[in-house]
Protein backbone atom coordinates (compact mmCIF):
# COMPACT_ATOMS: atom_id res chain seq x y z
CA UNK A 1 0.00 0.00 0.00
CA UNK A 2 1.36 3.38 -1.00
CA UNK A 3 2.45 5.68 1.83
CA UNK A 4 1.00 9.18 1.67
CA UNK A 5 2.70 10.76 4.67
CA UNK A 6 5.58 12.44 2.87
CA UNK A 7 5.63 15.15 0.22
CA UNK A 8 8.31 16.14 -2.28
CA UNK A 9 10.27 18.28 0.17
CA UNK A 10 10.45 15.44 2.69
CA UNK A 11 11.81 13.02 0.11
CA UNK A 12 14.40 15.58 -0.99
CA UNK A 13 15.38 15.99 2.65
CA UNK A 14 15.63 12.19 2.92
CA UNK A 15 18.02 11.99 -0.02
CA UNK A 16 20.23 14.70 1.47
CA UNK A 17 20.27 13.04 4.88
CA UNK A 18 20.97 9.63 3.36
CA UNK A 19 24.00 11.08 1.54
CA UNK A 20 25.12 12.65 4.83
CA UNK A 21 24.94 9.28 6.59
CA UNK A 22 26.72 7.50 3.76
CA UNK A 23 29.56 10.04 3.93
CA UNK A 24 29.79 11.04 7.58
CA UNK A 25 28.57 7.97 9.51
CA UNK A 26 28.57 4.61 7.73
CA UNK A 27 32.31 4.51 6.91
CA UNK A 28 33.17 5.22 10.56
CA UNK A 29 30.54 3.20 12.38
CA UNK A 30 32.70 0.18 13.20
CA UNK A 31 35.42 2.38 14.66
CA UNK A 32 32.90 4.36 16.70
CA UNK A 33 31.27 1.17 17.95
CA UNK A 34 34.65 -0.10 19.13
CA UNK A 35 35.26 3.22 20.91
CA UNK A 36 31.78 3.21 22.45
CA UNK A 37 31.07 6.78 21.39
CA UNK A 38 30.70 9.00 18.33
CA UNK A 39 32.90 12.09 17.98
CA UNK A 40 31.37 15.44 18.80
CA UNK A 41 32.13 16.47 15.22
CA UNK A 42 29.20 14.33 14.05
CA UNK A 43 26.82 16.82 15.66
CA UNK A 44 28.49 19.91 14.26
CA UNK A 45 28.57 18.28 10.81
CA UNK A 46 24.85 17.53 11.11
CA UNK A 47 24.25 21.11 12.24
CA UNK A 48 26.14 22.59 9.29
CA UNK A 49 24.09 20.46 6.91
CA UNK A 50 20.76 21.57 8.41
CA UNK A 51 19.78 18.28 10.05
CA UNK A 52 19.44 19.63 13.60
CA UNK A 53 16.61 21.81 14.84
CA UNK A 54 14.47 21.95 11.73
CA UNK A 55 11.62 23.12 13.97
CA UNK A 56 13.63 25.80 15.79
CA UNK A 57 12.62 29.37 14.85
CA UNK A 58 14.90 31.00 12.28
CA UNK A 59 15.90 33.74 14.73
CA UNK A 60 17.86 31.10 16.64
CA UNK A 61 19.40 29.56 13.52
CA UNK A 62 16.88 26.77 12.98
CA UNK A 63 14.81 25.75 10.01
CA UNK A 64 11.65 27.40 11.31
CA UNK A 65 9.41 24.52 10.13
CA UNK A 66 7.19 22.82 12.71
CA UNK A 67 6.68 19.55 10.85
CA UNK A 68 7.57 16.28 12.57
CA UNK A 69 7.74 14.53 9.21
CA UNK A 70 11.30 15.82 8.86
CA UNK A 71 12.14 14.24 12.23
CA UNK A 72 10.51 11.02 11.09
CA UNK A 73 12.72 10.95 7.99
CA UNK A 74 15.82 11.22 10.17
CA UNK A 75 14.57 8.46 12.50
CA UNK A 76 13.90 6.14 9.55
CA UNK A 77 17.19 6.75 7.80
CA UNK A 78 19.42 6.25 10.84
CA UNK A 79 18.00 2.72 11.08
CA UNK A 80 19.15 1.92 7.56
CA UNK A 81 22.55 1.36 6.01
CA UNK A 82 24.59 0.54 9.11
CA UNK A 83 24.12 3.92 10.80
CA UNK A 84 21.68 2.91 13.54
CA UNK A 85 23.65 3.10 16.77
CA UNK A 86 25.69 6.10 15.68
CA UNK A 87 22.62 8.05 14.63
CA UNK A 88 20.45 7.50 17.69
CA UNK A 89 22.05 10.41 19.52
CA UNK A 90 20.81 12.69 16.76
CA UNK A 91 17.20 11.57 17.23
CA UNK A 92 17.53 12.02 20.99
CA UNK A 93 18.88 15.53 20.41
CA UNK A 94 16.14 16.49 17.90
CA UNK A 95 13.05 14.56 18.99
CA UNK A 96 13.38 14.11 22.74
CA UNK A 97 15.53 16.87 24.23
CA UNK A 98 14.91 19.84 21.95
CA UNK A 99 11.13 19.98 22.62
CA UNK A 100 11.82 20.85 26.27
CA UNK A 101 13.81 23.91 25.23
CA UNK A 102 11.21 24.96 22.67
CA UNK A 103 8.23 24.52 24.97
CA UNK A 104 9.53 25.49 28.41
CA UNK A 105 12.63 27.70 28.05
CA UNK A 106 12.15 31.42 28.55
CA UNK A 107 13.45 34.01 26.08
CA UNK A 108 16.81 34.37 27.82
CA UNK A 109 17.34 30.60 27.90
CA UNK A 110 16.41 30.27 24.24
CA UNK A 111 18.91 32.97 23.30
CA UNK A 112 21.55 31.23 25.38
CA UNK A 113 21.04 27.65 24.26
CA UNK A 114 19.09 27.22 21.02
CA UNK A 115 21.76 28.51 18.57
CA UNK A 116 24.28 26.00 19.93
CA UNK A 117 21.75 23.18 19.88
CA UNK A 118 21.00 23.90 16.22
CA UNK A 119 24.69 24.13 15.27
CA UNK A 120 25.55 20.94 17.15
CA UNK A 121 28.02 22.76 19.37
CA UNK A 122 25.78 22.12 22.37
CA UNK A 123 24.84 18.43 22.56
CA UNK A 124 21.81 17.60 24.69
CA UNK A 125 20.73 14.77 26.95
CA UNK A 126 17.99 14.10 29.48
CA UNK A 127 18.60 12.48 32.85
CA UNK A 128 15.61 10.82 34.46
CA UNK A 129 16.46 7.22 35.39
CA UNK A 130 18.26 6.60 38.68
CA UNK A 131 20.00 3.53 40.08
CA UNK A 132 17.04 2.87 42.37
CA UNK A 133 14.18 4.05 40.16
CA UNK A 134 13.32 3.11 36.61
CA UNK A 135 9.72 3.49 35.52
CA UNK A 136 8.70 4.95 38.90
CA UNK A 137 9.81 8.44 37.93
CA UNK A 138 7.97 10.22 40.74
CA UNK A 139 10.19 8.44 43.28
CA UNK A 140 13.51 9.92 42.13
CA UNK A 141 15.93 10.79 44.92
CA UNK A 142 18.09 13.46 43.25
CA UNK A 143 17.47 16.72 45.11
CA UNK A 144 17.92 20.40 44.31
CA UNK A 145 18.03 22.61 47.41
CA UNK A 146 17.68 26.33 46.76
CA UNK A 147 20.27 28.66 48.24
CA UNK A 148 19.71 32.22 47.08
CA UNK A 149 20.09 32.41 43.31
CA UNK A 150 21.37 28.85 43.02
CA UNK A 151 20.22 25.28 43.47
CA UNK A 152 22.52 22.76 45.11
CA UNK A 153 22.04 19.41 43.37
CA UNK A 154 22.91 16.03 44.90
CA UNK A 155 22.16 12.59 43.54
CA UNK A 156 22.89 10.19 40.70
CA UNK A 157 21.46 9.04 37.36
CA UNK A 158 22.16 6.00 35.21
CA UNK A 159 21.57 4.65 31.68
CA UNK A 160 21.77 8.20 30.31
CA UNK A 161 22.03 8.39 26.51
CA UNK A 162 24.54 11.01 25.32
CA UNK A 163 25.78 10.88 28.89
CA UNK A 164 29.40 11.45 27.93
CA UNK A 165 28.91 13.84 25.01
CA UNK A 166 26.12 16.05 26.34
CA UNK A 167 26.82 19.70 27.18
CA UNK A 168 23.28 20.45 28.36
CA UNK A 169 21.70 17.81 30.57
CA UNK A 170 18.00 18.24 31.32
CA UNK A 171 17.87 16.76 34.80
CA UNK A 172 14.83 15.65 36.77
CA UNK A 173 15.27 16.72 40.41
CA UNK A 174 13.19 17.00 43.55
CA UNK A 175 12.95 20.65 44.58
CA UNK A 176 10.43 19.60 47.25
CA UNK A 177 11.15 16.05 48.47
CA UNK A 178 7.96 16.06 50.56
CA UNK A 179 5.85 16.05 47.39
CA UNK A 180 5.64 13.12 44.94
CA UNK A 181 4.67 14.70 41.62
CA UNK A 182 4.44 18.36 42.47
CA UNK A 183 7.89 18.27 44.04
CA UNK A 184 9.70 17.55 40.76
CA UNK A 185 11.43 20.17 38.59
CA UNK A 186 13.68 20.17 35.54
CA UNK A 187 17.08 21.84 35.75
CA UNK A 188 19.59 22.19 32.93
CA UNK A 189 23.04 21.18 34.16
CA UNK A 190 25.93 22.30 32.00
CA UNK A 191 29.27 20.75 31.17
CA UNK A 192 31.99 21.98 33.50
CA UNK A 193 29.83 22.65 36.56
CA UNK A 194 31.80 21.68 39.67
CA UNK A 195 30.55 18.43 41.19
CA UNK A 196 28.85 17.26 37.98
CA UNK A 197 30.74 14.05 37.19
CA UNK A 198 30.32 11.50 34.44
CA UNK A 199 31.03 7.92 35.37
CA UNK A 200 31.91 5.05 33.11
CA UNK A 201 30.59 4.72 29.59
CA UNK A 202 28.42 1.66 30.15
CA UNK A 203 29.21 -1.60 28.36
CA UNK A 204 25.93 -2.55 26.70
CA UNK A 205 24.52 -5.54 24.85
CA UNK A 206 23.98 -3.45 21.71
CA UNK A 207 24.01 0.12 20.33
CA UNK A 208 27.74 0.20 20.98
CA UNK A 209 28.47 3.49 19.22
CA UNK A 210 25.99 5.34 21.44
CA UNK A 211 27.50 6.64 24.68
CA UNK A 212 25.41 5.68 27.72
CA UNK A 213 26.70 6.81 31.08
CA UNK A 214 26.29 7.07 34.81
CA UNK A 215 26.11 10.62 36.18
CA UNK A 216 26.73 11.87 39.70
CA UNK A 217 25.97 15.21 41.33
CA UNK A 218 27.78 16.23 44.49
CA UNK A 219 26.88 19.72 45.63
CA UNK A 220 26.53 20.99 42.06
CA UNK A 221 25.62 24.68 42.11
CA UNK A 222 23.17 25.43 39.32
CA UNK A 223 21.84 28.96 38.70
CA UNK A 224 18.12 29.39 39.26
CA UNK A 225 18.20 30.80 35.72
CA UNK A 226 18.65 27.19 34.52
CA UNK A 227 15.22 26.10 35.78
CA UNK A 228 12.93 25.08 32.91
CA UNK A 229 9.49 26.55 33.39
CA UNK A 230 8.13 29.58 35.19
CA UNK A 231 8.23 28.02 38.65
CA UNK A 232 9.29 24.97 40.61
CA UNK A 233 7.19 21.82 40.69
CA UNK A 234 6.34 21.65 36.99
CA UNK A 235 8.79 18.91 36.08
CA UNK A 236 6.48 15.91 36.14
CA UNK A 237 3.88 17.69 34.00
CA UNK A 238 6.60 18.79 31.57
CA UNK A 239 7.85 15.22 31.21
CA UNK A 240 4.34 13.85 30.67
CA UNK A 241 3.67 16.52 28.04
CA UNK A 242 6.71 15.54 25.97
CA UNK A 243 6.57 11.76 26.38
CA UNK A 244 4.12 11.14 23.48
CA UNK A 245 6.58 12.61 20.95
CA UNK A 246 9.45 10.66 22.49
CA UNK A 247 7.54 7.41 22.30
CA UNK A 248 6.41 8.05 18.75
CA UNK A 249 10.01 8.71 17.73
CA UNK A 250 11.01 5.33 19.17
CA UNK A 251 8.10 3.66 17.38
CA UNK A 252 9.07 5.18 14.04
CA UNK A 253 12.64 3.97 14.41
CA UNK A 254 11.44 0.51 15.45
CA UNK A 255 9.29 0.07 12.33
CA UNK A 256 12.15 1.30 10.16
CA UNK A 257 14.49 -1.22 11.81
CA UNK A 258 12.00 -4.03 11.15
CA UNK A 259 11.67 -2.99 7.50
CA UNK A 260 15.45 -2.86 7.14
CA UNK A 261 15.78 -6.38 8.57
CA UNK A 262 13.10 -7.56 6.14
CA UNK A 263 14.85 -6.01 3.13
CA UNK A 264 18.25 -7.41 4.12
CA UNK A 265 16.77 -10.88 4.66
CA UNK A 266 14.90 -10.88 1.36
CA UNK A 267 18.16 -10.17 -0.41
CA UNK A 268 19.93 -12.91 1.57
CA UNK A 269 17.36 -15.69 1.01
CA UNK A 270 17.31 -15.06 -2.72
CA UNK A 271 21.07 -15.66 -2.93
CA UNK A 272 21.72 -18.28 -0.24
CA UNK A 273 21.11 -21.85 -1.39
CA UNK A 274 20.33 -25.07 0.47
CA UNK A 275 19.44 -28.45 -0.98
CA UNK A 276 20.15 -27.06 -4.42
CA UNK A 277 17.73 -24.10 -4.33
CA UNK A 278 17.47 -20.61 -2.82
CA UNK A 279 16.24 -20.82 0.77
CA UNK A 280 13.70 -18.13 -0.07
CA UNK A 281 11.90 -20.65 -2.27
CA UNK A 282 10.96 -22.83 0.71
CA UNK A 283 7.41 -22.41 1.94
CA UNK A 284 8.50 -21.62 5.50
CA UNK A 285 10.73 -18.77 4.30
CA UNK A 286 7.92 -17.33 2.17
CA UNK A 287 5.41 -17.54 5.00
CA UNK A 288 7.73 -15.98 7.59
CA UNK A 289 8.65 -13.08 5.33
CA UNK A 290 5.04 -12.63 4.21
CA UNK A 291 4.00 -12.27 7.85
CA UNK A 292 6.75 -9.77 8.61
CA UNK A 293 5.99 -7.73 5.49
CA UNK A 294 2.31 -7.56 6.47
CA UNK A 295 3.01 -6.53 10.06
CA UNK A 296 5.53 -3.89 9.00
CA UNK A 297 3.11 -2.34 6.51
CA UNK A 298 0.30 -2.21 9.07
CA UNK A 299 2.54 -0.71 11.78
CA UNK A 300 4.00 1.81 9.36
CA UNK A 301 0.57 3.16 8.49
CA UNK A 302 -0.36 3.45 12.16
CA UNK A 303 2.73 5.48 13.02
CA UNK A 304 2.16 7.62 9.92
CA UNK A 305 -1.25 8.52 11.33
CA UNK A 306 0.39 9.26 14.69
CA UNK A 307 2.78 11.67 12.95
CA UNK A 308 -0.18 13.43 11.36
CA UNK A 309 -1.86 13.64 14.76
CA UNK A 310 1.29 15.06 16.35
CA UNK A 311 1.55 17.73 13.66
CA UNK A 312 -2.08 18.63 14.32
CA UNK A 313 -1.51 18.80 18.09
CA UNK A 314 -3.80 15.81 18.64
CA UNK A 315 -1.47 12.91 19.51
CA UNK A 316 -2.56 11.42 22.82
CA UNK A 317 -0.41 9.62 25.39
CA UNK A 318 -2.50 6.50 24.78
CA UNK A 319 -2.00 6.45 21.02
CA UNK A 320 1.72 7.11 21.40
CA UNK A 321 1.95 4.28 23.95
CA UNK A 322 0.27 1.94 21.48
CA UNK A 323 2.78 2.92 18.81
CA UNK A 324 5.73 2.50 21.15
CA UNK A 325 4.97 -0.93 22.56
CA UNK A 326 3.59 -2.52 19.41
CA UNK A 327 6.33 -1.30 17.10
CA UNK A 328 9.22 -2.17 19.41
CA UNK A 329 7.80 -5.64 20.04
CA UNK A 330 7.43 -5.99 16.27
CA UNK A 331 11.04 -4.91 15.82
CA UNK A 332 12.29 -7.59 18.20
CA UNK A 333 10.07 -10.26 16.67
CA UNK A 334 10.95 -9.38 13.08
CA UNK A 335 14.69 -9.16 13.64
CA UNK A 336 14.70 -12.47 15.51
CA UNK A 337 12.85 -14.27 12.73
CA UNK A 338 15.05 -12.70 10.07
CA UNK A 339 18.16 -13.79 11.93
CA UNK A 340 16.82 -17.35 11.99
CA UNK A 341 16.55 -17.32 8.21
CA UNK A 342 20.22 -16.34 8.00
CA UNK A 343 21.15 -19.54 9.83
CA UNK A 344 24.60 -19.61 11.40
CA UNK A 345 25.68 -16.53 9.48
CA UNK A 346 23.03 -14.53 11.29
CA UNK A 347 24.95 -15.05 14.53
CA UNK A 348 28.10 -13.48 13.09
CA UNK A 349 28.67 -9.82 13.90
CA UNK A 350 29.95 -9.17 10.38
CA UNK A 351 26.34 -9.51 9.22
CA UNK A 352 24.08 -6.51 9.88
CA UNK A 353 21.26 -8.73 11.15
CA UNK A 354 23.36 -9.80 14.15
CA UNK A 355 24.01 -6.19 15.16
CA UNK A 356 20.35 -5.35 14.58
CA UNK A 357 19.37 -8.20 16.91
CA UNK A 358 21.51 -6.84 19.74
CA UNK A 359 20.46 -3.24 19.10
CA UNK A 360 16.76 -4.10 19.13
CA UNK A 361 16.49 -5.50 22.63
CA UNK A 362 16.64 -2.20 24.51
CA UNK A 363 13.85 -0.52 22.55
CA UNK A 364 11.22 -2.44 24.56
CA UNK A 365 12.71 -0.91 27.71
CA UNK A 366 13.85 2.68 27.13
CA UNK A 367 11.29 5.45 26.76
CA UNK A 368 8.90 3.40 28.89
CA UNK A 369 8.78 -0.39 29.02
CA UNK A 370 6.17 -2.41 27.16
CA UNK A 371 4.53 -3.12 30.49
CA UNK A 372 4.25 0.58 31.37
CA UNK A 373 2.81 1.31 27.91
CA UNK A 374 0.11 -1.29 28.52
CA UNK A 375 -0.59 0.26 31.92
CA UNK A 376 -1.17 3.65 30.25
CA UNK A 377 -3.53 2.09 27.73
CA UNK A 378 -5.28 -0.07 30.31
CA UNK A 379 -6.03 2.87 32.59
CA UNK A 380 -7.53 4.73 29.62
CA UNK A 381 -9.90 1.78 29.20
CA UNK A 382 -11.18 2.43 32.71
CA UNK A 383 -9.44 -0.60 34.19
Amino acid sequence: MRRTLYETEHEAFRESFRRFLDTEVVPHHERWAAAGIVPRELYTAAGRSGFLGTDVPEEYGGGGVRDFRFNAVVAEEVMRGGAAAAGLGLTLHNDICLPYFLAFANDEQKQRWLPGIVSGELITGIAMTEPGTGSDLASIATTARREGDEYVVDGAKTFITNGINADLMITAVKTDPTQKHRGMSLLVLERGMAGFERGRNLDKLGQHAQDTAELSFAGVRVPVANLLGSEEGQGFTQLVTNLPQERLSIGIAAVAAARTALEQTLEYVKERKAFGQPIGSFQNSRFVLAEIATEVDIAEHYVDDCVRALNAGELTAVDASKAKWWCTELQGRAVDRCLQLHGGYGYMNEYPIARAYADARITRIYGGTTEIMKEVIGKALGL
